[in-house]
């Protein structure tokens, strides 16, 4: 990966992005994207869209959410010490980290805290912790203190920056799926250098965390007839997961990005992700899934009338903590194939009807 596009992913990455509060992230994606798009524009629910060749057909989807996990103040105590609800982090890794806050004059610098590990009964030290054991202390002195810099509903996110690591990978807050939102415009990017006979759609869909409603409504609005979805996978590469690499096959960071097989995607659209990637030398892994994925792809597989959907996944470690970690080129793999596939389809969307 360049350093220009390298550059783009780290000031993606560092826009605080929780669900419900994603317009400024999403404005530095349409700006990307305007770079090189026929046309950008958002709706009324906050999802952004960039297309190339807009004249043609049929309709594409490339889509990945741009929301990120995150944290909703609830309530200021009488010291000024925070309490928040969370969505999506595992708790246990959750004291002592810092946090930054969406305040009412700018950022605020917080550190979530719990009843330090000297104060605490041997009960305490063995029980799991719970939402309601810790809080966020941003330095104040009182309710009134703390209530001059925020309002309750803020949200807030943890303070972590991307940062690369040795042999390709790179850490970050929120690679679930700001990198899916980057590979969607990346895609995008090389897709309109092959001079597609598609009309092509990049989407930054909003509230993938809280239940996938932006795939929801940028899809009935988009009425896409073929869509591949970008996110995030975990993995197994890592210690301990020996019964996981035995019941689901190896999965690995470097190794390409995951093409998942089962009943929430169209076998067609499998298939021809598959060959492509063959015919271009570009490594993949299969991920078997016999349910519903958890992502995008679901709605948007059964929006109107159908949509012959895939699901193209980024190798995750540390999925839902504050420190994921992917692998530069696996990103760079998945918006390769992406691109060769959308320029390359040409038929009318009955092509991915099964036999």
């Amino acid at each position: 990966m360049d350093e220009e596009r390298r550059a783009f992913l780290g000031k993606l990455l560092g826009i605080p992005s929780p669900s419900g509060f994603e317009a400024e992230a999403a404005a530095c994606w349409r700006s990307e994207a305007e770079r090189f798009a026929d046309r950008t524009w958002w709706d009324i629910h906050g999802n952004s869209y960039a297309s190339v060749n807009e004249q043609g057909g049929p309709v594409i989807m490339l889509a990945a959410h741009i929301d990120e996990i995150g944290m909703v103040i609830t309530n200021i105590d009488d010291r000024g010490f925070l309490r928040f609800e969370q969505n999506g982090y595992d708790l246990q890794g959750l004291p002592g980290q810092r946090v930054r806050i969406s305040g009412t004059d700018g950022p605020i610098l917080g550190v979530i805290g719990r009843k330090t590990v000297q104060w605490q009964t041997n009960a305490e030290k063995r029980k799991a912790v719970a939402v309601e054991d810790l809080w966020i202390d941003i330095g104040a002195r009182s309710r009134g203190g703390a209530a001059k810099h925020l309002e309750i509903g803020a949200p807030a996110v943890i303070d972590a920056s991307f940062s690369l690591l040795g042999d390709g990978a790179a850490v970050a807050r929120g690679f679930d799926d700001r990198v899916g939102a980057f590979v969607v415009v990346e895609s995008l990017r090389l897709a309109a250098m092959r001079e597609p006979k598609a009309r092509i759609v990049g989407v930054a869909t909003v509230q993938e965390e809280v239940g996938t409603r932006g795939a929801q409504t940028s899809a009935y609005k988009l009425n896409p007839d073929v869509c591949i979805v970008v996110d995030v996978g975990n993995i197994n590469d890592m210690p301990g997961m020996e019964s996981f690499r035995q019941q689901q096959g190896d999965r690995c960071l470097g190794a390409g990005p995951l093409i998942t097989r089962g009943p929430n995607t169209n076998p067609e659209l499998f298939d021809l992700l598959c060959s492509t990637a063959d015919s271009h030398e570009i490594p993949y892994q299969v991920r078997a899934s016999s349910r519903l994925t958890g992502t995008d792809a679901n709605p948007i597989q059964v929006t109107r009338g159908g949509v012959a959907t895939a699901l193209v996944s980024i190798p995750t470690r540390y999925m839902h903590s504050p420190s994921e970690v992917i692998h530069l080129d696996d990103i760079e793999y998945a918006a390769q194939l992406i691109a060769h596939v959308a320029a390359a389809i040409e038929a009318e969307s009955s092509r991915f009807v099964p036999d």
